[in-house]
């Protein structure tokens, strides 16, 4: 999968991932290879992403929305601290 963490300021991360989680405002989810398409509101808290290669990597995030679609995922933040 390929994932994009973008903020108004920059892009945060972008690359090759095996899943990451995320702070739904109703729940955390995760989101691995061939996930389904979906939309969602994201609450402020930790988005844990899993590379393909090397260590596991958080973001605090405060606030936005994910967009998955055919492997790719796309979150927008109202700001992101590593």
């Amino acid at each position: 999968m390929y994932l994009e963490i973008i903020t108004p300021d920059k892009r945060v991360f972008e690359g090759d991932v095996t899943s990451v989680q995320f702070p739904g405002i109703n729940g955390g989810f995760e989101v691995l290879n061939n996930h389904a398409a979906l939309i969602s509101a994201l609450a402020n808290g930790p988005v844990r992403v899993t590379p393909t290669t090397g260590a596991s990597v958080v973001f605090q995030i405060d606030g936005g929305v994910v967009e998955v679609l055919d492997n790719k995922i796309i979150v927008l933040a109202e700001a992101v601290t590593a």
